[in-house]
């Protein structure tokens, strides 16, 4: 059963990749198309290392190291080569930053890290990546860059006690709803809820949603959901962060941070919101293979659909789109509820999955100036500003002050919940045994929704991938 399940996931794995290239989806460009950073310094920069403005303690000369940035999120490419290039006038500092195509930064930092010009400052998610890329990993406990941290117990750590992932943002991810939509729907007669606090717990929401279908033309929406999407590279929101949850109670049940094999315990809870996602949705489910992320953002931003699932990260995508109904006060966040047990008292996923970590196998003029680059990142008044206000990070450093935090709509909600004595879902999916599993996962959602596979095959198929790759990371 096992073989001829990842065999059919493997086919149609392949056959849905065709079909998005023939498509054409909208993703993210690669590396080798992303608008390059400046190589060297410009020509009105700094000649001399007397003329170079400070970066952190003491800026590198132009010329003695230079950064190289692998970034992990396309969605703010733009912005990354922006900071580069400013750096760079700034400091005289070559700084280059490459952007990974959506869901392929793995086998990109695998490409780039073995060549002659490999990264000087790449990403990993956690433990499970500093297992992959400690060889490459700095220590930086006596770095500037760890002694601002916030709480130091975030820091990614070695058996030797060494800090070798710093994070540089804390984040938050639920489902976010556009309230004037909502309050449309509370107005409606016969309305299951009256306000969106009455929605806590997945009975409520699924009550108030399915009312909300067979009212959608009254709403004036396609669906009460965006399209989940399951083009391959672009169902991370599942089977990473929707996933994140069944795995938190399982792991919560047992009193661990981490286990070699999973029952998926919670998989009937899993399938409850997956199931009200594609049943509610702008789209038919057995379309959802051909939808990227960039196409439900669209959706929710133009008000075609109430809620979509993703985190504060996405504000920019939503603000950005052409023709945007959604006005900023309306825009909220509420838990993802899937009927467990107590979710009453539950609150938004709220952890990080980026931290920065410096090549310890680059030159040591390089990892200077790359250190003096992050450092200028959170300590300097253009670093923070582009920080909070351009990348939308919640920088967790002593550096930046209350009046420096994020301000959009959805930082705030993400700030509003910390604050509201909730139970924050902390984020588990760190410990997910690979890329690999994450990716037939999706794959086994998107058959499932084709209708496929059933809902037992996908659980077996969980199962059965994730003891198979934390058997295969261990050795």
């Amino acid at each position: 059963m096992k073989k001829k399940l990842i065999s059919a996931l493997l086919c149609a794995a392949m056959v849905s990749s065709m079909l998005a290239g023939c498509g054409g989806s909208g993703s993210t460009e690669t590396p080798a198309e992303s608008a390059p950073a400046a190589e060297s310094a410009p020509a009105d920069a700094a000649p001399a290392a007397d003329n170079v403005a400070p970066a952190g303690d003491s800026a590198a000369a132009a010329g003695d190291g230079s950064v190289y940035y692998l970034n992990f999120k396309p969605e703010v490419d733009a912005q990354w080569q922006e900071i580069a290039a400013a750096y760079t006038s700034e400091t005289g500092v070559p700084v280059k930053v490459v952007t990974a195509a959506s869901g392929t930064y793995e086998e990109v930092l695998k490409a780039e890290i073995a060549g002659s010009d490999a990264p000087t400052l790449f990403q990993i998610n956690g433990p499970v990546g500093y297992n992959s890329w400690k060889d490459y990993c700095l220590d930086l406990s006596g770095s500037e860059l760890y002694n601002n941290l916030s709480d130091k117990g975030l820091a990614v750590t070695g058996d030797d006690g060494g800090a070798y992932g710093i994070p540089y943002t804390v984040e938050a991810y639920g489902i976010i709803y556009n309230d004037a939509i909502m309050q449309a729907y509370f107005a409606t007669e016969g309305a299951k809820a009256a306000n969106v606090d009455e929605i806590n717990n997945f009975a409520k929401l699924k009550e108030v949603v399915e009312d909300m279908t067979a009212k959608k033309d009254a709403l004036g929406i396609q669906g009460v959901f965006a399209s989940t999407s399951l083009l391959p590279g672009e169902d991370w929101r599942w089977q990473t962060h929707l996933a994140n949850l069944p795995v938190y109670y399982e792991y919560k049940d047992n009193n661990v941070s981490d286990m070699a094999a999973i029952t998926f315990k919670y998989s009937d809870n899993f399938k409850n919101i997956f199931d009200l996602y594609i049943n509610n949705s702008t789209c038919a489910p057995g379309l959802l293979g051909s939808k990227a992320v960039t196409d439900s953002m669209a959706e929710f931003a133009l008000g075609q659909c109430a809620m979509v699932q993703n985190g504060n990260w996405a504000w920019g995508q939503v603000a950005d789109v052409d023709g945007n109904a959604v006005k900023e006060e309306d825009i909220k966040f509420m838990p993802i509820y899937t009927g467990v047990s107590g979710e009453e008292s539950q609150g938004l996923c709220i952890g990080t999955e980026n931290f920065w970590c410096v090549n310890k196998q680059a030159s040591e003029a390089d990892q200077k100036a790359t250190l003096d680059f992050v450092n200028w990142m959170i300590s300097s008044d253009a670093g923070k500003d582009y920080m909070v206000n351009s990348l939308g990070n919640a920088a967790p450093f002593s550096t930046f002050g209350d009046a420096e935090k994020p301000s959009d709509p959805l930082a705030k909600e993400m700030y509003r919940f910390m604050e509201s004595g909730k139970s924050s879902v902390t984020w588990n999916f760190t410990t997910f045994p690979s890329q690999a599993f994450k990716d037939d996962f999706g794959a086994g959602l998107l058959e499932y929704c084709n209708g496929n596979m059933s809902w037992d095959d996908v659980k077996e198929l969980v199962v059965t991938r994730w003891a198979e790759e934390k058997s295969a990371t261990a050795q």
